[in-house]
């Protein structure tokens, strides 16, 4: 399971180990951006189902085939987001 660090006054980082993993970290960001699943699903061009189906942890198996190979190969993956300021 993954926690969010704290890498700032606003930063948070989480490491991925699982598709669940990811879904948390989604979640958590969008709450953080005070975005409901209908205003970032409208934003990033994906249905509000879709996104939910993320945050919940469902996600594809060539997601938790890329997290698997990476993480057997030594690598570690890291979802950052840079806080309020912090615009992809």
């Amino acid at each position: 399971m993954s926690q969010p660090q704290n890498g700032g006054p606003r930063m948070a980082r989480w490491n991925i180990r699982t598709g669940a993993d990811f879904g948390r970290a989604i979640a958590e960001i969008r709450g953080r951006r005070n975005l409901t699943q209908a205003k970032l699903a409208e934003q990033t061009g994906l249905s509000r189902g879709y996104l939910a189906h993320l945050e919940s942890g469902r996600t594809a198996a060539s997601l938790e085939h890329v997290l698997r190979v990476l993480r057997r190969s030594g690598a570690t993956v890291t979802v950052t987001w840079p806080g309020d300021n912090g615009e992809a």
